[in-house]
Protein backbone atom coordinates (compact mmCIF):
# COMPACT_ATOMS: atom_id res chain seq x y z
CA UNK A 1 0.00 0.00 0.00
CA UNK A 2 1.34 3.51 -0.75
CA UNK A 3 2.59 4.87 2.28
CA UNK A 4 0.64 8.24 1.83
CA UNK A 5 -2.67 6.45 1.38
CA UNK A 6 -3.85 6.29 4.65
CA UNK A 7 -3.44 9.79 5.95
CA UNK A 8 -4.56 11.11 2.46
CA UNK A 9 -7.44 9.26 2.90
CA UNK A 10 -8.68 10.96 6.04
CA UNK A 11 -7.56 14.23 4.29
CA UNK A 12 -9.90 13.43 1.22
CA UNK A 13 -12.52 12.38 4.18
CA UNK A 14 -12.26 15.66 5.85
CA UNK A 15 -12.66 18.08 2.33
CA UNK A 16 -15.65 15.97 1.88
CA UNK A 17 -17.00 17.09 5.30
CA UNK A 18 -16.44 20.83 4.70
CA UNK A 19 -19.93 21.79 3.35
CA UNK A 20 -21.12 23.96 0.32
CA UNK A 21 -20.79 26.82 2.53
CA UNK A 22 -16.93 27.21 1.31
CA UNK A 23 -18.20 28.09 -1.95
CA UNK A 24 -16.00 29.78 -3.54
CA UNK A 25 -13.34 28.50 -2.04
CA UNK A 26 -12.19 24.80 -2.84
CA UNK A 27 -12.95 22.23 -0.28
CA UNK A 28 -9.97 20.73 1.22
CA UNK A 29 -8.87 18.63 4.15
CA UNK A 30 -5.91 18.82 6.09
CA UNK A 31 -3.88 16.35 7.85
CA UNK A 32 -0.69 16.87 10.23
CA UNK A 33 1.01 13.18 11.08
CA UNK A 34 3.85 12.41 13.04
CA UNK A 35 7.38 11.12 11.68
CA UNK A 36 6.02 7.59 13.33
CA UNK A 37 2.40 8.17 11.66
CA UNK A 38 0.30 9.48 14.38
CA UNK A 39 -2.10 12.38 13.85
CA UNK A 40 -0.93 15.69 15.50
CA UNK A 41 -4.13 17.76 14.39
CA UNK A 42 -6.54 18.12 11.34
CA UNK A 43 -8.72 20.44 9.84
CA UNK A 44 -11.33 21.28 6.82
CA UNK A 45 -12.06 24.61 4.79
CA UNK A 46 -14.41 26.57 6.99
CA UNK A 47 -17.53 28.75 5.78
CA UNK A 48 -16.01 31.34 2.97
CA UNK A 49 -14.31 33.82 4.96
CA UNK A 50 -13.40 31.52 7.53
CA UNK A 51 -9.67 29.78 7.99
CA UNK A 52 -8.74 27.36 5.34
CA UNK A 53 -8.20 23.61 5.99
CA UNK A 54 -3.91 24.07 6.86
CA UNK A 55 -4.92 26.40 9.47
CA UNK A 56 -7.86 24.53 11.17
CA UNK A 57 -5.20 21.84 11.46
CA UNK A 58 -2.66 23.76 12.79
CA UNK A 59 -5.06 24.91 15.40
CA UNK A 60 -6.32 21.52 16.30
CA UNK A 61 -2.57 20.52 17.15
CA UNK A 62 -2.27 23.59 19.49
CA UNK A 63 -5.51 22.19 21.11
CA UNK A 64 -4.35 18.53 21.48
CA UNK A 65 -0.78 19.98 22.63
CA UNK A 66 0.98 18.27 19.83
CA UNK A 67 4.61 19.43 18.64
CA UNK A 68 3.96 20.09 14.53
CA UNK A 69 7.66 20.59 13.91
CA UNK A 70 8.87 17.96 11.41
CA UNK A 71 5.86 16.75 11.34
CA UNK A 72 4.13 16.45 7.47
CA UNK A 73 0.87 17.90 6.49
CA UNK A 74 -1.03 15.67 4.22
CA UNK A 75 -3.67 17.93 2.33
CA UNK A 76 -5.82 17.89 -0.77
CA UNK A 77 -4.72 20.57 -2.51
CA UNK A 78 -1.58 23.03 -2.83
CA UNK A 79 -1.38 25.42 0.10
CA UNK A 80 -2.12 28.98 -1.01
CA UNK A 81 0.10 31.34 -1.47
CA UNK A 82 -1.84 34.65 -2.03
CA UNK A 83 -3.59 36.66 0.41
CA UNK A 84 -7.07 36.58 -0.22
CA UNK A 85 -10.37 36.72 2.45
CA UNK A 86 -7.37 34.78 4.59
CA UNK A 87 -3.45 34.54 4.11
CA UNK A 88 -1.33 31.78 2.94
CA UNK A 89 -1.64 28.58 4.00
CA UNK A 90 2.15 27.99 2.96
CA UNK A 91 3.48 30.51 5.24
CA UNK A 92 1.16 29.27 8.01
CA UNK A 93 3.06 26.08 7.61
CA UNK A 94 6.12 27.02 7.49
CA UNK A 95 6.02 29.28 10.38
CA UNK A 96 4.78 26.10 12.63
CA UNK A 97 7.97 24.46 11.58
CA UNK A 98 5.97 21.27 9.52
CA UNK A 99 9.03 19.60 7.28
CA UNK A 100 7.04 17.70 4.58
CA UNK A 101 3.78 18.64 2.71
CA UNK A 102 2.27 15.68 0.25
CA UNK A 103 -0.46 17.28 -1.39
CA UNK A 104 -2.80 15.92 -3.90
CA UNK A 105 -2.83 18.02 -7.32
CA UNK A 106 -1.45 21.87 -7.42
CA UNK A 107 -4.33 24.45 -6.94
CA UNK A 108 -5.20 25.81 -10.60
CA UNK A 109 -6.31 29.53 -9.33
CA UNK A 110 -3.56 31.85 -11.40
CA UNK A 111 -3.07 33.15 -8.21
CA UNK A 112 -1.27 30.04 -6.76
CA UNK A 113 -0.76 27.43 -9.51
CA UNK A 114 2.71 26.30 -8.11
CA UNK A 115 3.84 29.25 -6.01
CA UNK A 116 2.50 27.57 -2.82
CA UNK A 117 5.09 24.71 -3.77
CA UNK A 118 7.93 26.86 -4.82
CA UNK A 119 7.32 28.86 -1.16
CA UNK A 120 7.79 25.53 0.42
CA UNK A 121 10.58 24.63 -0.96
CA UNK A 122 12.38 28.27 -0.70
CA UNK A 123 11.76 27.63 2.88
CA UNK A 124 13.26 24.35 3.20
CA UNK A 125 9.91 21.86 3.36
CA UNK A 126 9.76 18.98 1.23
CA UNK A 127 7.30 19.05 -1.03
CA UNK A 128 5.54 15.68 -2.38
CA UNK A 129 2.47 15.52 -5.27
CA UNK A 130 0.60 11.29 -4.33
CA UNK A 131 -2.50 10.28 -3.78
CA UNK A 132 -6.01 10.98 -3.98
CA UNK A 133 -5.85 13.63 -7.41
CA UNK A 134 -9.07 12.45 -9.04
CA UNK A 135 -11.10 12.30 -5.76
CA UNK A 136 -9.61 15.89 -5.17
CA UNK A 137 -10.69 17.38 -8.04
CA UNK A 138 -13.96 15.54 -8.11
CA UNK A 139 -14.78 17.39 -4.74
CA UNK A 140 -13.76 20.93 -7.01
CA UNK A 141 -15.03 20.15 -10.46
CA UNK A 142 -16.57 23.58 -10.63
CA UNK A 143 -13.38 25.51 -9.14
CA UNK A 144 -11.16 24.01 -11.45
CA UNK A 145 -13.85 24.71 -14.29
CA UNK A 146 -14.30 28.44 -13.08
CA UNK A 147 -10.63 28.44 -12.83
CA UNK A 148 -9.25 26.69 -15.69
CA UNK A 149 -11.91 27.05 -18.82
CA UNK A 150 -13.83 30.43 -17.21
CA UNK A 151 -16.80 29.11 -16.76
CA UNK A 152 -18.63 27.05 -14.48
CA UNK A 153 -19.53 23.11 -13.96
CA UNK A 154 -22.68 23.34 -15.61
CA UNK A 155 -24.85 20.24 -14.14
CA UNK A 156 -28.11 19.86 -16.11
CA UNK A 157 -30.99 18.14 -13.70
CA UNK A 158 -33.69 16.47 -15.21
CA UNK A 159 -36.98 14.34 -13.82
CA UNK A 160 -38.36 12.09 -16.36
CA UNK A 161 -40.30 8.92 -16.77
CA UNK A 162 -38.93 5.54 -18.52
CA UNK A 163 -39.34 7.08 -21.84
CA UNK A 164 -38.02 10.40 -21.33
CA UNK A 165 -40.96 12.81 -20.54
CA UNK A 166 -40.63 15.67 -17.80
CA UNK A 167 -44.51 16.20 -18.36
CA UNK A 168 -47.77 15.39 -19.72
CA UNK A 169 -48.96 16.75 -23.16
CA UNK A 170 -50.72 19.81 -21.16
CA UNK A 171 -47.47 20.41 -18.83
CA UNK A 172 -48.67 18.37 -15.57
CA UNK A 173 -45.36 17.20 -14.38
CA UNK A 174 -45.58 17.25 -10.42
CA UNK A 175 -44.80 14.71 -9.40
CA UNK A 176 -42.91 12.07 -12.04
CA UNK A 177 -40.81 11.12 -9.58
CA UNK A 178 -41.17 9.69 -5.78
CA UNK A 179 -40.31 12.10 -3.00
CA UNK A 180 -36.79 10.82 -2.31
CA UNK A 181 -35.89 11.64 -5.35
CA UNK A 182 -37.15 14.74 -4.78
CA UNK A 183 -35.17 15.10 -1.92
CA UNK A 184 -32.15 13.97 -3.55
CA UNK A 185 -32.48 16.92 -5.88
CA UNK A 186 -32.56 19.36 -3.29
CA UNK A 187 -29.24 17.82 -2.23
CA UNK A 188 -27.75 18.66 -5.76
CA UNK A 189 -29.19 22.35 -5.56
CA UNK A 190 -27.53 22.83 -2.14
CA UNK A 191 -24.33 21.81 -3.46
CA UNK A 192 -24.36 24.20 -6.10
CA UNK A 193 -23.19 28.14 -6.53
CA UNK A 194 -26.37 28.86 -8.33
CA UNK A 195 -29.57 27.36 -9.68
CA UNK A 196 -30.29 28.41 -13.70
CA UNK A 197 -33.83 28.63 -14.87
CA UNK A 198 -35.55 30.38 -17.93
CA UNK A 199 -38.52 32.49 -17.78
CA UNK A 200 -41.11 30.13 -18.82
CA UNK A 201 -40.81 27.48 -15.98
CA UNK A 202 -40.84 30.73 -13.55
CA UNK A 203 -43.64 31.88 -15.65
CA UNK A 204 -45.50 28.35 -15.72
CA UNK A 205 -44.87 26.81 -12.91
CA UNK A 206 -44.03 29.89 -10.16
CA UNK A 207 -41.19 27.77 -8.32
CA UNK A 208 -39.34 28.88 -5.57
CA UNK A 209 -36.12 26.86 -6.64
CA UNK A 210 -34.30 26.93 -3.14
CA UNK A 211 -33.39 24.38 -1.22
CA UNK A 212 -36.40 22.89 1.44
CA UNK A 213 -35.92 18.80 1.51
CA UNK A 214 -32.99 19.04 3.06
CA UNK A 215 -30.31 21.03 5.55
CA UNK A 216 -28.23 23.70 3.94
CA UNK A 217 -26.55 26.34 5.51
CA UNK A 218 -26.87 28.97 2.81
CA UNK A 219 -29.44 28.69 -0.20
CA UNK A 220 -27.84 29.16 -3.93
CA UNK A 221 -28.17 32.44 -5.99
CA UNK A 222 -30.34 31.91 -8.49
CA UNK A 223 -30.01 32.73 -12.61
CA UNK A 224 -33.21 32.98 -14.74
CA UNK A 225 -32.78 33.75 -18.82
CA UNK A 226 -35.08 36.05 -19.80
CA UNK A 227 -34.73 37.41 -22.83
CA UNK A 228 -38.03 39.78 -23.18
CA UNK A 229 -37.93 40.80 -19.17
CA UNK A 230 -41.23 38.95 -18.94
CA UNK A 231 -40.39 37.70 -15.25
CA UNK A 232 -43.06 38.39 -12.73
CA UNK A 233 -42.53 40.54 -10.32
CA UNK A 234 -44.62 38.44 -7.61
CA UNK A 235 -42.69 35.66 -8.86
CA UNK A 236 -42.12 33.45 -5.54
CA UNK A 237 -38.66 33.17 -6.84
CA UNK A 238 -37.57 36.30 -4.84
CA UNK A 239 -36.66 35.12 -1.53
CA UNK A 240 -34.32 36.86 0.76
CA UNK A 241 -30.62 35.62 1.56
CA UNK A 242 -29.61 34.99 -1.79
CA UNK A 243 -29.23 36.72 -4.96
CA UNK A 244 -31.80 36.87 -8.58
CA UNK A 245 -29.90 37.12 -11.81
CA UNK A 246 -31.70 38.20 -14.27
CA UNK A 247 -29.86 37.75 -18.10
CA UNK A 248 -32.16 39.65 -20.97
CA UNK A 249 -31.65 40.18 -24.46
CA UNK A 250 -34.43 43.21 -24.66
CA UNK A 251 -34.73 46.54 -22.40
CA UNK A 252 -37.55 47.68 -20.84
CA UNK A 253 -37.21 50.11 -18.34
CA UNK A 254 -40.73 50.28 -16.46
CA UNK A 255 -40.47 46.45 -16.40
CA UNK A 256 -36.65 46.31 -15.36
CA UNK A 257 -37.54 48.66 -12.54
CA UNK A 258 -40.40 46.86 -11.11
CA UNK A 259 -38.03 43.37 -11.22
CA UNK A 260 -35.01 45.51 -9.53
CA UNK A 261 -37.69 47.27 -6.67
CA UNK A 262 -37.74 43.13 -5.76
CA UNK A 263 -34.12 42.75 -5.37
CA UNK A 264 -33.15 41.57 -8.62
CA UNK A 265 -30.10 42.41 -11.04
CA UNK A 266 -30.48 42.25 -14.23
CA UNK A 267 -27.59 42.40 -17.30
CA UNK A 268 -28.16 42.76 -20.83
CA UNK A 269 -26.45 40.22 -22.75
CA UNK A 270 -27.72 40.06 -26.63
CA UNK A 271 -27.01 37.52 -29.17
CA UNK A 272 -27.32 37.97 -32.85
CA UNK A 273 -30.78 36.84 -32.98
CA UNK A 274 -31.97 38.80 -29.73
CA UNK A 275 -31.88 36.05 -27.18
CA UNK A 276 -29.69 36.09 -24.25
CA UNK A 277 -25.74 34.96 -25.00
CA UNK A 278 -25.48 31.85 -22.94
CA UNK A 279 -22.22 31.36 -23.23
CA UNK A 280 -21.24 35.16 -22.37
CA UNK A 281 -23.23 34.78 -19.39
CA UNK A 282 -21.47 31.47 -17.99
CA UNK A 283 -18.58 33.76 -18.57
CA UNK A 284 -20.10 36.17 -16.38
CA UNK A 285 -21.29 34.08 -13.99
CA UNK A 286 -17.57 32.78 -13.68
CA UNK A 287 -16.59 36.02 -12.85
CA UNK A 288 -19.02 36.18 -9.83
CA UNK A 289 -17.37 33.05 -8.62
CA UNK A 290 -19.97 30.81 -9.22
CA UNK A 291 -18.33 27.25 -9.30
CA UNK A 292 -21.50 25.07 -10.06
CA UNK A 293 -24.02 25.70 -12.22
CA UNK A 294 -27.32 23.47 -11.43
CA UNK A 295 -30.06 24.07 -14.13
CA UNK A 296 -33.44 22.71 -13.72
CA UNK A 297 -35.62 24.29 -16.83
CA UNK A 298 -37.80 23.32 -19.64
CA UNK A 299 -36.88 21.56 -22.73
CA UNK A 300 -36.21 24.86 -24.63
CA UNK A 301 -33.43 26.42 -22.41
CA UNK A 302 -32.46 22.41 -22.06
CA UNK A 303 -31.42 22.23 -25.59
CA UNK A 304 -30.45 25.36 -26.31
CA UNK A 305 -27.70 24.65 -23.82
CA UNK A 306 -26.78 21.29 -25.12
CA UNK A 307 -26.78 22.54 -28.76
CA UNK A 308 -24.37 25.25 -28.08
CA UNK A 309 -21.87 22.74 -25.87
CA UNK A 310 -22.29 24.04 -22.88
CA UNK A 311 -23.80 21.28 -20.60
CA UNK A 312 -21.07 19.43 -18.42
CA UNK A 313 -23.18 16.75 -16.95
CA UNK A 314 -26.45 15.52 -16.75
CA UNK A 315 -28.13 14.55 -13.77
CA UNK A 316 -31.15 12.44 -14.57
CA UNK A 317 -34.16 10.87 -12.53
CA UNK A 318 -35.99 8.15 -14.20
CA UNK A 319 -39.23 7.08 -12.46
CA UNK A 320 -40.68 3.63 -13.70
CA UNK A 321 -43.64 5.05 -15.35
CA UNK A 322 -44.48 5.57 -19.13
CA UNK A 323 -46.63 8.18 -20.24
CA UNK A 324 -46.23 7.88 -23.87
CA UNK A 325 -47.37 11.26 -25.59
CA UNK A 326 -45.66 14.49 -23.60
CA UNK A 327 -42.92 17.13 -22.82
CA UNK A 328 -39.16 15.90 -23.82
CA UNK A 329 -36.36 16.58 -21.44
CA UNK A 330 -34.96 18.91 -24.48
CA UNK A 331 -35.53 20.10 -27.67
CA UNK A 332 -33.58 19.12 -30.20
CA UNK A 333 -30.02 19.23 -29.40
CA UNK A 334 -28.52 19.77 -32.25
CA UNK A 335 -27.88 23.12 -34.45
CA UNK A 336 -28.00 21.11 -38.02
CA UNK A 337 -31.47 19.37 -36.58
CA UNK A 338 -32.18 15.45 -36.66
CA UNK A 339 -29.28 13.12 -36.91
CA UNK A 340 -29.09 10.66 -39.74
CA UNK A 341 -26.44 8.70 -38.06
CA UNK A 342 -25.85 7.36 -34.87
CA UNK A 343 -22.12 8.15 -34.90
CA UNK A 344 -23.10 11.90 -34.80
CA UNK A 345 -25.01 11.57 -31.45
CA UNK A 346 -23.90 13.10 -28.34
CA UNK A 347 -21.15 11.04 -26.04
CA UNK A 348 -22.12 10.39 -22.55
CA UNK A 349 -20.17 8.96 -19.71
CA UNK A 350 -22.06 7.31 -17.04
CA UNK A 351 -20.64 8.22 -13.64
CA UNK A 352 -22.77 6.30 -11.57
CA UNK A 353 -26.42 4.75 -11.65
CA UNK A 354 -28.11 4.68 -7.86
CA UNK A 355 -31.49 3.56 -7.08
CA UNK A 356 -33.71 5.77 -4.95
CA UNK A 357 -36.62 4.71 -3.43
CA UNK A 358 -38.35 3.50 -6.64
CA UNK A 359 -36.45 5.55 -9.21
CA UNK A 360 -32.91 5.27 -10.71
CA UNK A 361 -30.71 8.41 -10.63
CA UNK A 362 -27.87 8.49 -13.70
CA UNK A 363 -24.78 10.70 -13.71
CA UNK A 364 -23.67 10.89 -16.95
CA UNK A 365 -20.68 13.53 -18.25
CA UNK A 366 -20.42 14.83 -21.38
CA UNK A 367 -17.60 13.16 -23.04
CA UNK A 368 -13.89 14.86 -22.24
CA UNK A 369 -15.61 17.58 -19.82
CA UNK A 370 -13.76 16.44 -17.23
CA UNK A 371 -10.37 16.90 -18.80
CA UNK A 372 -9.14 19.39 -16.61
Amino acid sequence: MNRNFLPMARALALARQAGADTDPNPRVGCVLVDPKGAILGEGCTQPVGGPHAEVMALRDAASRGSDVTQATAYVTLEPCSHHGRTGPCCDALIRAGIRKVVASMPDPNPLVAGQGFERLRAAGVEVELDAGTEEARELNLGFFSRMVRKTPWVRLKVAASLDGKTGLHNGVSQWITSDTARADGHAWRARASAVLTGVGTVIEDDPRLDVRLVETPRQPHLVVVDSRLQTPPEARIFMAGRAVWIYAAVRDDARAAALEARGATLRYLPDARGKVDLAAMLKELAAREVNELHVEAGHKLNGSLLREGLVDELLVYLAPKLIGSGLDMASDPYAAGPLTALSAAMPLDFRSVDRLGPDLRIVARVAGRDLF
